[in-house]
Formats: C-alpha cells, structure tokens, sequence
C-alpha cells in the first residue's frame, strides 16, 4: 500500500495511511503555502463517537490528513493491510511540527485550552523553540460560543496572520469547530486535543513503557478514573465488539 496516499474506513471512519514523516512534511508545506487544510487526529473514543454524532463523522471525513493517534487503530490498520502503519500521537506530532515551524519560520497560533495552561505551554514552547513565531493565544470558554464570540476569535486568528493553527478543544468539539472554519481561516487547523495540558505539565503523560504497549489510555483512565470511567468503558467495550468485522474486511488493493 502506497501509504501517502491511501486510506481505511475503520467503523465507518475514514483513516489515512501516513508516516511520522509524511504526516509532518504535509502539514508544513500546507502551511508554508497558507493553504486552508483541516487535519483530525483519530483515536478509539473518536470514531465509536463518529458512528453516532454525524456532525464528528463529516468533520473527519473532510479532513485532508486524518491520522491513526491510538494503538488499537493502529493495530487494526496493520492488520487490514498497511503493514507499517504506526501510532501518530498527537503530543509528539505537535511538537514534530512546532519543531519545523520554527526551522521553516512559520507562525502559530494556539487556541483552547485555560488561559494558566496557554501561559505554561508558551514558556515551555519558548524554551524548546525558541525561534518559534507564536502569532496568538487563545482560551475561549468551555460554554458554547455565541456568533459574536466565534467572529471574534476567527477574526484574532486572521488578523494574527498565523499559518498553523493548532486547536486543543477536545473531541468532538474541536474537529466540528475546525470543520465548520475551514472556508474561513487561512491556515492549517490541527486538532491535539489534551496535548496543551501534557506540554504544558498541567496533565501528566504515561510512562514510554506504556505508550509502547498501547497502554496510553489505561495510564489516562488511572489518572482521571471519575472522568474517563464511562467513556472508556463505553467506548473500549463498543471498539471490541466491532473487531471481529473490522479484521475480515479485504485489505485494500
């Protein structure tokens, strides 16, 4: 399988077959151009929550890069045919691409989030890159936005004259948002859900050990059990029950 090209429909979710490399160079040189590209990082509560919410569904189906960010996709994409497929976590493909930004000069702009966590996650970005263009910051309110709030910050945005954005709402929030602004935002919108609090240090990570294992998730579940308790298990429980039919569907040609 061509893996810059192709990809899967995993429950009903369409998936795209990248490497870390190819990952990180499309959405420099998107950004690089000002191209206005939608990027979805897909993990199991992802596309279990597409198959129900059809808003979440058209949003990754429209993203022009929607990567496999959980080993359980991961897996199952190895086994449907891309033998090579490997878990694009949305904290290291964050820092893969802010890392670039910095080397190409491109501007960022980070949305979402609380304001103290923005404070953190800037001065530990300054200290990493620091060459990096930070055009803005943003923490809008956990509340749905009215339409005047959501012109003001598409507008901070434009104004800023940003080339990535990166958008750390939360699922399925930030996808939906992100979709509904393509047409309106001149940059690259790349949803990294809860990697501002992990950079920042608001949010412990896992152990390497247990990211190698695919273990991400049971390390976040024994971290914020009262959170994730009814999401995981929903969601976990759903993931293994569609397995069987996911692993007998023909691989790709």
């Amino acid at each position: 399988m061509d893996m810059a090209s192709n990809h899967l429909s995993l429950l009903g979710t369409r998936i795209h077959a990248v490497s870390w490399e190819q990952a990180t160079a499309r959405i420099v040189r998107w950004a690089a151009s000002r191209e206005s590209r939608l990027v979805c990082l897909c993990n199991v509560h992802t596309v279990i929550t597409a198959r129900r919410d059809p808003a979440l569904r058209a949003a990754i189906d429209s993203a022009d890069l929607a990567t496999p960010d959980g080993a359980p996709l991961a897996w199952l994409m190895r086994k449907r045919g891309c033998a090579e497929q490997q878990r694009i976590s949305g904290p290291d493909l964050m820092w893969r691409v802010l890392a670039e930004s910095e080397r190409l000069q491109l501007s960022v702009f980070l949305l979402g989030s609380a304001e103290s966590t923005l404070a953190q996650l800037k001065a530990r970005m300054q200290s990493a890159f620091p060459q990096l263009q930070i055009a803005g910051l943003l923490a809008p309110p956990f509340r749905e936005l009215t339409a005047e709030e959501d012109a003001a910050i598409t507008n901070d945005v434009l104004a800023s004259g940003a080339q990535l954005l990166l958008v750390g709402l939360g699922c399925p929030k930030q996808e939906i948002w992100m979709a509904s602004h393509r047409q309106r935002l001149h940059a690259v919108m790349l949803g990294v859900g809860a990697a501002f609090d992990y950079h920042a240090g608001t949010l412990k990570r896992a152990p390497l050990t247990w990211q190698r294992y695919g273990l991400e998730w049971l390390y976040r579940l024994l971290m914020e059990p009262s959170r994730l308790m009814k999401r995981y298990l929903m969601t976990n429980t759903l993931f293994l029950l569609s397995l069987p039919v996911e692993l007998w569907r023909r691989p790709p040609n």
